[in-house]
């Protein structure tokens, strides 16, 4: 009787809302609105009302038909694999050992080469070829990251000198789990969007090469590891992301193809660790866009046209940027909660959001997409040519340095509609993709279809705003 009542509860609640939809397509109809093609590009008039509604009406559906879709078809869904061929691990030192010699270069040119951001090869790495185009190849191909990382390579030569193998002299404490890189991506989150010269070249080289120094001893101490799965944030953020990945690699190393997000739905529960550092790798994000938006700049009494520059604002985006991931977390556990009460408290908090926050991994990756892909558009030039002369002494190295760069790319109004259309459908999507993994995991929790269907209406329903959310702020007019 308890299961009939649940069923016949779910069906009243789809009910109703399929019969208030039409008023919330009504509430948000379109309506004139500035969006900003490119990063401090241009605005333009777009009818971006019905991308809101679109976009929440695709997470609906989503919410309502992964609802009523059996459960044995998802699981098949889910579980559908293409093999291709297999890879060793014997070069992996080698391409890491490669990738620190590239590290050394670039912490040298911009100790000695160019201040110019835009010339100097260092910045244009790290924060458009790595943080930028980086994150986007690991949601795609898998995990690159363990092969590319310039700490392998020189941890195992190291090791073997001193003949220490893979023993650690240390052992990280069990309670410490991921706070070491939820403390460190925070540092590095807010270098990007608060410190005043994050693409200074000698200041970037100092603290890039420091952080390098610093895992690395951290790596001979704990082991490599430990300190890579626990402490380094990049690392720990890539193999997050990289569980995205069309791309996978089994125990054999055996590569495959399989259904983005897949391999979510294999993980285990994050701690509260865990969950702390996806929801500040998505909220990080979404303050970066916010913080330039004119409604943001208005809370501090700050004319937006006579942006007064970053050193004004370190105060307030140190605020903001705690403040946006306070809220998300709190939201985030409260959707978890209502959804765990609904369902009928089967399992402990703590389980539930570990699981559940996994979904958090497709909108991660989409707001990174639609937020860095002006960059990579045009930065990604920049680094090419300044490749070919790190030191700005004359050289061509890969007959890059002359290259034209086709800042036009992103300018005008023919490039505004098809970025924000691609910008806006990777966060329509993203989002639901999340629904697609958050009702995968809601199932192992509650395998009663009802129940996993109940447990999921709180969550929708913050993944729907988040999407409104992510479109407005692709929307809004910016400074800065």
């Amino acid at each position: 009787m308890a299961i009939l009542d649940s069923v016949s509860s779910f069906a009243q609640r789809c009910r109703l809302g399929l019969a208030i939809l039409p008023a919330a397509l009504w509430l948000v109809s379109p309506t004139p609105a500035f969006a900003h093609a490119s990063d401090r590009g241009h605005v333009l008039l777009l009818p971006t009302g019905y991308y809101l509604a679109g976009g929440a009406f695709a997470v609906a559906v989503s919410f309502l038909v992964l609802a009523l879709l059996p459960a044995d078809r998802l699981e098949s869904f889910w579980r559908r694999r293409l093999p291709l061929f297999a890879l060793g691990d014997s070069a992996r030192a080698a391409v890491s050992l490669i990738s620190f010699a590239g590290f050394a270069i670039l912490i040298a040119a911009g100790v000695l080469g160019s201040r110019d951001p835009l010339s100097n090869p260092l910045p244009l790495v790290i924060w458009t070829l790595l943080w930028a185009g980086g994150t986007l190849l690991q949601g795609v191909f898998g995990d690159l990251w363990s092969w590319l990382n310039p700490w392998y390579g020189p941890w195992r030569l190291a090791s073997r000198l001193f003949g220490t193998g893979d023993d650690a002299a240390l052992r990280l404490p069990r309670w410490l789990g991921l706070w070491a890189a939820v403390i460190l991506f925070f540092a590095f989150a807010w270098f990007e969007l608060v410190d005043p010269a994050p693409d200074d070249p000698a200041r970037l080289a100092a603290d890039a090469g420091l952080y390098w120094l610093l895992t690395f001893l951290a790596m001979l101490v704990f082991g490599y590891r430990d300190w890579s799965r626990s402490g380094e944030f990049l690392t720990v953020f890539f193999s997050m992301v990289a569980r995205f990945a069309v791309v996978e690699r089994d125990e054999t190393g055996r590569l495959g193809l399989c259904w983005p997000g897949a391999k979510l739905l294999a993980a285990e529960p994050l701690p509260i660790s865990g969950i702390a550092f996806l929801l500040l790798a998505l909220s990080s994000v979404s303050f970066d866009g916010l913080s330039k938006t004119f409604f943001w700049l208005g809370l501090f009494g700050i004319n937006p046209l006579e942006f007064p520059g970053r050193t004004a604002m370190i105060g307030s985006g140190t605020f903001g940027l705690v403040l946006t991931f306070v809220l998300l977390a709190a939201v985030f556990m409260l959707a978890v909660l209502l959804g765990r009460r609904l369902a009928g408290n089967e399992h402990t908090p703590g389980k539930a959001a570990g699981l559940l926050v996994w979904s958090i991994v497709p909108i991660a990756l989409a707001y990174h997409v639609a937020h860095y892909l002006t960059a990579l558009l045009v930065d990604g030039q920049y680094a090419l040519a300044a490749l070919s002369d790190p030191f700005a002494l004359g050289w061509n190295l890969f007959g890059t340095a002359d290259m034209q760069i086709e800042a036009g790319i992103v300018a005008g109004a023919d490039s505004a509609w098809w970025l924000w259309n691609l910008q806006a459908g990777a966060v329509i999507l993203g989002h639901v993709l999340a629904v697609l993994v958050a009702h995968g995991f809601a199932g192992r929790l509650h395998p009663m279809p009802a129940r996993a269907a109940l447990s999921q209406f709180p969550l929708t329903v913050l993944m729907i705003a988040y999407t409104v959310f992510g479109l407005w702020l692709l929307a809004t007019p910016t400074a800065g």
